[in-house]
């Protein structure tokens, strides 16, 4: 009898953490195709504004300077054994001079920075944080997600799906 009780137990704890498991993998399997997506559209973006794109139809890399002519024909090759000994592989090679930097020219002063006020050593440090005056940041519009709204999720195989945790 405590055998029974028991396999019910696991298995409607089981039945739950497979079903959260499933709910992370459809989450993650949405969240690949919108970045399938989102590639798919910034290479669209390159391939219209890159070359022979929309944009830029006729455009073609500035011509390089033309090959050089060939050397003129040379006398035929000597036979083997009359041209004498070969050059040395051996070469010198110089070490490079080096060369004192100037004097750097002087800079004008920078700004004074203005004074901080010095914590207040009775206060915590979270107490002590003040806001920068030169930042004033402003609330950013919610993205409005392109992808299509996925179906609402039928009972699965261990029951109806369980809320998400809040």
């Amino acid at each position: 009898m405590g055998h029974s009780r028991y396999l019910n137990d696991f298995s409607k704890a089981l039945a739950s953490e497979v079903r959260i498991l499933l709910a992370e993998v459809g989450k993650l399997r949405d969240e690949r195709r919108q970045l399938q997506f989102e590639i798919a559209e910034l290479m669209a973006v390159k391939s219209k504004h890159g070359a022979g794109g929309e944009y830029s139809p006729d455009w073609r890399p500035p011509p390089q300077e033309p090959p050089p002519p060939p050397p003129p024909a040379a006398s035929p090759p000597p036979e083997e054994g009359l041209t004498g000994p070969a050059r040395p592989a051996w070469r010198v090679v110089h070490k490079p001079q080096r060369r004192e930097k100037p004097a750097p020219k002087s800079l004008p002063a920078p700004a004074p920075v203005p004074a901080i006020e010095p914590p207040k050593p009775n206060l915590p440090a979270w107490a002590q944080w003040r806001p920068n005056p030169a930042h004033a940041p402003a609330p950013m519009p919610a993205p409005v997600s392109p992808r299509p709204v996925t179906p609402a999720a039928r009972p699965g195989l261990f029951g109806p799906p369980t809320p998400p945790p809040k």
